[in-house]
């Protein structure tokens, strides 16, 4: 009786309420109001609070540069370097810890992807409007996505259908005839269902020669992109699928103006191009069991298929990969104390790769076409791995996290190896935490396939294996162009790491301070060698010594109401043994250094971002003598610096942005060494250490029409 009584009080007070209200309302409309400001920023850089050295790059960082794709989206990074590989293709790699990208592990999603051939150009193949965040984590990462990861991990999150009803778009535009447009849209279909698709077309259109050398400086490139991915969330079910298709042509090499062509050449203009198609499908299942205790078991495939046929003057390179990766998994929270994550996984990889080339040292134009054969008389190179694992992790409150891990991979042909890998984080209060961090990889490296810009050097290119013959290794002439037969060939490295983040009060703000040291120990490596002879390119799997030691420290501070600087220093350590010496690796700078202005005043309709980069020197391959008796290049490089730039002016469903990118105008002198002779066996494009091209400047409009917000 008193629940019915108390439920008619209520009924009856509510038209009464609700009149009030009313009444307060058309009195506040007859008022006027003094205007009120709440304004807040969504950061653009998220450290982690698990047991790994993480951080995620959000949006809201993204768009403080041009962004065009994953290998633009670390202007503003401290820890991550992206830089040229070769001055004809445009290849870039990611260098991280000091080491080049191969041994950092590209995601998608937690899926591990770009191996083998799709490595030199990946960092092409997202588009930076198609990213919701990226995380990178440093050292030994968890062993639940494999065991390739020797220097850290790069995850990409692309945008959700589930999460927003919205449609966007970005034109885009440079000064170096370069065109991009996105456009990227979710719906919903019902409360459980939702697609997403995702377009991407860029066109680089206009041949470039700013140091007049007689070749472009970045290759025209035509992109088109493609993804369309579905969603269903239940309490008890989640599916996520998606299919991806991509074709892109890139050439390069010499221009038509200019009369650069050898006049004794019959094989007119010195021509560079790569035609690539991919094609991408996943789908993850996840079964939740329950959810007090998070325990769920999760099915995730994903497939692949990548050509690419691509031409270096008179050598042509096919090849044709295949992948195919299977995971199931099963975690749950014994406690909110106790996680245990176990899984199975199951990764194959399918080369066929082929080799042609015009022998122009004939009289006759001959051809010869062939695949290039393994140890085994084998054209198809096919790699079956399959493993398991397991990792625990207590949690203390988030003041003490250990989290260890152990997995087990066996090849087909019966080769094994054990991948352990702890991490350890101490936070004694809210101001200061510890991080410490101990773990092997491994990665099977497919030479050519890797590293195939290096077909645009003239020099031959030669495999040597572990401890290798004199007979492999000498400058005894051979015929060009032809390699060494060989399967692919492991690296196993140790890595160690230690880090500390500090949050401390300064002047009623929050200073972070971050700063961390980590070591890679290779006991097994292929390197590229430049060294050994002017004539070859060694790809070498050695047992020397190997190693790399990074420093970094790293400083943020909201200077001023919508100000937000940092500063960040890296030094590198990092050598091989190269012909039996140990030397720096070549064309790695020594050290970096980072400033960064973000500043977004008032209620921001404006923000304006700047970037400061110093690059320093490093070491060149040794420089062979030429015929007048001076050297070929200087032992060394200097450091250099760089500078970005960018407004934007924001409104309420588009954003225009207008900036530029190396304001300092630093260009690498002569980065094609002997440019004028791209015949003679002293032609070599792949010695890059620095930009290619001059100061760009671009303007953009992004679009942003949001229907309804989901969380």
């Amino acid at each position: 009786m008193k629940q019915l009584l108390a439920c008619i009080a209520i009924a009856t007070t509510m038209p009464m309420q609700m009149n009030a209200q009313q009444d307060s309302v058309k009195q506040l409309k007859d008022q006027t109001l003094q205007e009120v400001q709440v304004v807040t920023r969504r950061p653009g850089m998220i450290r982690s609070r698990g047991a790994v050295n993480a951080a995620t790059i959000t949006s809201a960082e993204l768009t403080k540069a041009a962004c065009c794709n994953l290998g633009e989206s670390f202007t503003t990074n401290p820890s991550v370097d992206v830089s040229y590989s070769d001055a004809a293709t445009g290849a870039k790699q990611i260098k991280l810890l000091g080491l080049s990208g191969t041994y950092v592990q590209m995601l998608t999603e937690n899926i591990p992807n770009f191996r083998g051939v799709a490595a030199p150009y990946s960092l092409g193949y997202i588009p930076g409007p198609w990213m919701q965040s990226i995380q990178v984590s440093k050292g030994a990462s968890s062993v639940k996505n494999g065991y390739e990861s020797i220097t850290g991990q790069i995850n990409v999150e692309y945008k959700k259908p589930q999460l927003t009803d919205q449609v966007n778009a970005n034109v885009y535009g440079n000064s170096m005839a370069k065109f991009e447009a996105n456009a990227d849209g979710s719906i919903h279909l019902t409360d459980k269902w939702s697609v997403g698709m995702m377009l991407h077309y860029e066109d680089k259109y206009k041949d470039h020669d700013e140091n007049h050398d007689g070749f472009m400086d970045e290759p025209n490139v035509r992109q088109y992109n493609s993804q369309l991915r579905w969603a269903y969330f239940s309490p008890n079910y989640i599916y996520q699928a998606g299919v991806r298709a991509l074709k892109e042509d890139r050439n390069g090499g010499q221009t038509m103006h200019g009369g650069h062509a050898m006049a004794d050449s019959k094989y007119g203009l010195y021509i560079i191009g790569l035609q690539t198609q991919r094609y991408e499908t996943f789908a993850k299942n996840a079964f939740i069991f329950d959810q007090e205790h998070n325990s769920n078991v999760a099915l995730i495939l994903n497939g692949s298929f990548h050509q690419m046929d691509s031409q270096y003057g008179v050598k042509y390179f096919d090849v044709i990969q295949r992948n195919l990766y299977a995971q199931l998994l099963f975690e749950t929270d014994f406690t909110p104390m106790h996680n245990l994550a176990t899984g199975l996984s199951l990764n194959h990889e399918y080369y066929n790769e082929w080799y042609k080339t015009m022998d122009y040292t004939l009289a006759s134009t001959s051809m010869t076409y062939a695949p290039i054969m393994n140890l085994k008389g084998k054209s198809a190179m096919k790699e079956t791995t399959y493993g398991a694992y397991a990792q625990y992790t207590f949690n203390l409150n988030d003041k003490l996290i250990i989290m260890a891990g152990i997995r087990g991979d066996k090849t087909i042909d019966g080769k094994s190896f054990f991948t352990p890998r702890t991490h350890i984080k101490w936070a004694p209060n809210d101001i200061i935490s510890l991080r410490a961090s101990a773990g092997k990889g491994h990665r099977y490296v497919h030479p050519l396939a890797e590293n195939s810009y290096l077909l645009g050097s003239a020099r031959h290119i030669k495999y040597a294996y572990i401890d290798p013959s004199p007979a492999l290794i000498s400058n005894s002439p051979v015929s060009p162009y032809t390699f060494q037969p060989g399967e692919p060939q492991l690296e196993e490295a140790w890595n160690y790491g230690v880090s500390t983040a500090m949050n401390i009060p300064l002047f009623g703000k929050t200073l972070q301070l971050n700063a961390e040291y980590y070591y890679t120990d290779f006991k097994q490596q292929t390197i590229i060698d430049y060294d050994t002879s002017p004539d070859f390119l060694y790809i070498v799997n050695t047992k020397d010594k190997s190693y790399s030691h990074t420093f970094q420290i790293d400083a943020t501070y909201p200077l001023i109401q919508g100000m937000t600087v940092t500063a960040a220093y890296r030094r590198n350590i990092v050598k091989s043994t190269y012909d039996g010496q140990l030397l720096d690796k070549p064309l790695q700078s020594k050290y970096k250094g980072l400033f960064t202005v973000s500043y977004k005043p008032g209620i921001g309709l404006w923000q304006f971002d700047a970037t400061l980069q110093l690059n320093g020197g490093g070491r060149m391959p040794k420089p062979y003598q030429n015929e007048d008796g001076t050297p070929s290049w200087a032992s060394t490089f200097k450091g250099f610096e760089q500078v970005s730039a960018q407004v934007t002016r924001w409104f309420r469903h588009f954003s225009i942005y207008l900036g530029g990118e190396n304001l300092t105008g630093f260009k690498q002198k002569n980065p094609i060494i002997n440019a004028d002779s791209p015949w003679s066996m002293r032609f070599d494009p792949t010695l890059i250490y620095g930009p290619v091209q001059g100061a760009m400047f671009y303007l953009g409009i992004r679009f942003n029409l949001e229907k309804k917000d989901r969380i």
